[in-house]
């Protein structure tokens, strides 16, 4: 008699449209082979003259680009994005400070003039919108997909005493039914939905100083790569996968592990 395979449940899925900026949540997305998910870090935010040619787009450092691990307040921002308009609307606290539609030269120059304001103090040139046709500035050059197991993060948190807000990690798929950083364990394995949907689990995700930035508020109030040497010997959290085989992939889909 074979046990049955262990399976995940996907909780949440979220998008980042402008690298650095804040996730947008979805109910349900449509995977391609070979890509992330769709929009995921489709722009960047260039912070000074840097090497990136949209005609030859090359995955560059993200050093080049506004991002949480120096420019913590760009996480007091509130952004939704919309793939239909390519609209992008940034509130600050409770009002509306721009908007912007990023195939345009004067939507960009819109979101351009309010960060060249708002983050004066941390830029080395005037910022710039990038983007190039199928290009993701995602802090890897491997086009894959983020999967953050919630019980690692549960027990983290009880480690260190403090909550953990899931989204420091900025992945696209939460998932439960893992135990305490059994993701790792994933790595080299498939998952498969009954839709048809595969991921190959290729690698395991180092994490840096952005993690250290509160969602919302852009507080630096934790250490957490510290908390994670000092705590297991490693700075992991989640895990990247590649999409095998396209599909539908929504909230409450189960994963079986292969």
């Amino acid at each position: 008699m074979t046990s049955r395979p262990e399976e995940l449940e996907v909780t949440a899925i979220h998008v980042y449209p402008v690298k650095g900026l804040s996730p947008q949540a979805l109910e349900g997305v449509d995977l391609s082979p070979g890509d992330p998910l769709p929009h995921d870090r489709r722009y960047a935010i260039e912070n000074g003259p840097s090497p990136f040619d949209p005609a030859a787009p090359a995955h560059l450092p993200k050093i080049h680009f506004l991002m949480l691990m120096r420019n913590g307040l760009l996480a007091r921002l509130r952004t939704a994005f919309d793939p239909a308009t390519t609209v992008l609307v940034v509130h600050e606290g409770a009002r509306e400070a721009v908007r912007g539609d990023l195939s345009t030269a004067d939507g960009r120059a819109a979101i351009e003039a309010f960060l060249e304001v708002y983050c004066a103090d941390e830029l080395r040139g005037p910022p710039r919108i990038l983007e190039a046709p199928g290009f993701s500035f995602s802090d890897t050059a491997s086009r894959v997909l983020s999967i953050i197991n919630l019980a690692s993060v549960r027990a983290l948190e009880q480690r260190i005493g403090v909550p953990v807000d899931p989204l420091r990690f900025r992945g696209n798929l939460h998932v439960e039914g893992l135990p305490p950083w059994g993701e790792f364990d994933l790595v080299g394995r498939t998952l498969r939905s009954p839709t048809g949907v595969v991921l190959e689990v290729v690698k395991r995700i180092d994490r840096c100083a952005a993690t250290n930035v509160e969602p919302g508020s852009g507080i630096r109030d934790m250490n957490v790569p510290q908390a994670l040497m000092r705590a297991y010997d490693h700075v992991d959290c989640g895990v990247y996968a590649r999409v095998v085989t396209g599909g539908a992939l929504g909230l409450g889909e189960r994963l079986a592990v292969a």
